[in-house]
């Protein structure tokens, strides 16, 4: 029986509407009808028959959010950023039920945020991070539908500028009077390295092993580890454990502006990081190496800047089927 009377006199609501190989779904009332009620809704939403029509979701996108955060989210290296971009992403649809989410109303939301002035890569990304949303859920037997976002397409981008310091540059930043002792540091450590600001500046000196920077807490999610010249090590390195830098995410992108005010938007101390992977490439730094040290998932994330490699262009002279010669056949 799935539900049944407690000692204290509530009463459980105990099924698996997939079978005794689904999940078991559990929850106590303190009715004998709202029990009964749960049940109906419970095998009603959650069955996995093909044949039977399930209703339209009525939830809130903002429940959604909140279970994501309960399963997920709370748990992640970046859950907070991540939950209140899903909160901003839900208040600019309109704070929508899901069974509003159509491809039609999805589409026009693509519009408007357009027409507005948003990026269509930032668009691309709000989307990513809702659809995620979802397809956790559904692992997670919370959502019972297909992905709403699955029926959109991606927005097509425009080549964008891919900004990085010259040499000239780094040393003008780094000689600014208007930094402190630790903004240099973290500087040094996201040009020796390729961090992200949020991974540099959060370093923690237990960290630090032996000339290798072992970053923890990463965007993507895994663990990556970078060696750095002991000159490099000696600089940083301020204490064996506990956090290493008291910096500002703030002044650093002031004076960075100073230094290069043709920054392209959104890139700002971002650039750091494009600023490493450029010149490795420009010194002869193999892409797939390069991949690995940014932690790229994807081999394409990383090829944006194989065109620095001082080989690129003439690999084109020296494997083209012709091999840059040029070689007719006499017709006579």
């Amino acid at each position: 029986m799935s539900i049944k009377k407690l000692d204290d006199g509530r009463f459980e609501v105990d099924v698996r509407p997939r079978g005794t190989s689904g999940r078991r779904i559990r929850r106590k009332f303190d009715r004998k009808a709202e029990a009964q009620a749960y049940e109906r809704y419970v095998l009603t939403n959650f069955h996995d028959k093909e044949w039977q029509d399930k209703p339209a979701d009525r939830r809130l996108v903002s429940e959604l959010i909140s279970l994501w955060w309960s399963y997920h989210g709370k748990n992640h290296n970046y859950g907070d950023s991540y939950k209140k971009r899903l909160e901003k992403i839900n208040r600019e649809m309109g704070e929508p039920r899901v069974y509003e989410l159509t491809r039609n109303f999805l589409m026009k939301y693509h519009a408007d945020r357009l027409h507005s002035g948003v990026s269509a890569g930032t668009v691309n990304r709000d989307f990513c991070v809702i659809s995620s949303m979802f397809t956790l859920l559904i692992d997670m037997e919370e959502f019972h539908h297909d992905n709403p976002f699955h029926n959109v397409r991606k927005l097509r981008l425009e080549n964008t500028e891919m900004a990085f310091l010259s040499d000239e540059e780094t040393q003008a930043l780094l000689s600014s009077s208007e930094l402190t002792d630790d903004d240099r540091r973290v500087v040094v450590l996201s040009l020796n390295t390729s961090a992200r600001w949020g991974e540099s500046s959060k370093l923690d000196g237990r960290h630090v092993i032996k000339n290798r920077v072992n970053f923890v807490k990463t965007k993507t999610g895994p663990a990556r580890t970078v060696p750095i010249s002991q000159e490099v090590a000696d600089y940083i390195l301020t204490q064996k454990s506990g956090k290493l830098f008291d910096t500002s995410y703030d002044r650093v992108r002031k004076v960075l502006r100073k230094i290069k005010p043709d920054l392209p938007k959104g890139q700002a101390v971002h650039v750091f990081r494009h600023t490493f992977a450029t010149h490795f490439m420009i010194n002869g730094g193999n892409i797939i190496t390069l991949q690995r040290i940014l932690g790229h998932t994807k081999i394409e994330q990383t090829m944006v800047y194989a065109h620095f490699a001082p080989d690129y262009l003439t690999d084109a002279i020296r494997f083209n089927p012709m091999r840059g010669r040029v070689h007719i056949m006499s017709t006579d």
